[in-house]
């Protein structure tokens, strides 16, 4: 072989090793990020950030579509990433200023709790909770229309499911459907439009006949223009449901039990 072709064929193959190291280092690098785990040292207790917020955990307890306590919901606390921690104490200022407090019904969910919500949807029988979350609906079809999936925005940290609490009735806003409510009640846009605020449900009802009163829709506008004004963005399918636009972990899936944190 000639020097110029033995070159060539060395160029070629230095190449090739190049390309499998830059692959392997991304895929490398994309498994890392995608790997569980249980290091929480990013994580806050969220009445530590929010001292004013209201908690009723609702799978730390029975009343909840699963109907008993949530695998890895060890004491009825909250906790978020430090990052979303710090918004959501911008947003409750914000709504105290209008005479809300802000209170949580979920906050981090380990994958250990999204493996139970899995397991209970499989279940098709265990319906002890359908006529309070999911009245309308079969639950065989509680998969195919994405109200439980494998994965979940709670377990990476930076998700909050939350609502208004009015201080001079002593009473949670009426939002017109209750936090979990399977159906599509439940959609910021149902019965009017939430990018505008403009309620548009006076002749609107749902499949199963039902509808909310302006009231109620302009409610819900409330803690969503809060929230989106903190850096959070909302779900097209739940009006309590936000996630931090710039989460510091959108590819990371925690594993550690909801319980007190140690002060770090």
């Amino acid at each position: 072989m000639d020097k110029r072709k033995l070159l060539c064929l060395i160029a070629v193959i230095l190449l090739a090793v190049g390309c499998i190291c830059v692959v392997t280092c991304y895929t490398r690098d994309k498994e890392v990020a995608l790997s569980p785990t249980d290091d929480s040292s990013q994580f806050v207790t969220l009445t530590d950030a929010v001292p004013d917020a209201i908690l009723e955990i609702r799978y730390f307890g029975t009343y909840n579509f699963v109907g008993q306590r949530v695998d890895g919901y060890e004491e009825p606390t909250a906790l978020l990433t430090r990052k979303a921690a710090e918004a959501l104490k911008a947003v409750s200022e914000d709504v105290k200023a209008q005479g809300y407090r802000l209170k949580i019904y979920d906050a981090y969910r380990p994958q250990k709790g999204v493996d139970h919500f899995v397991r209970w949807a499989a279940n098709v029988g265990d319906t002890l909770m359908r006529h309070y979350f999911y009245p309308d609906l079969d639950k065989s079809v509680l998969f195919d229309q994405e109200y439980i999936m494998e994965k979940s925005g709670h377990t990476r940290g930076s998700t909050v499911d939350l609502t208004l609490f009015d201080m001079a009735s002593e009473k949670e806003l009426d939002m017109g459907g209750t936090f979990d409510w399977f159906g599509p009640e439940s959609h910021p846009d149902f019965c009017g439009n939430p990018e505008t605020g403009e309620y548009t449900g006076d002749n609107h009802l749902s499949p199963a006949g039902r509808s909310i009163t302006r009231e109620q829709f302009e409610h819900r506008m409330i803690l969503r223009r809060a929230m989106l004004a903190h850096g959070f963005k909302a779900l097209p399918t739940e009006w309590w449901h936000f996630t931090l636009k710039d989460e510091p972990f959108p590819d990371t899936y925690f594993t550690f039990p909801v319980k007190q944190l140690s002060a770090k």
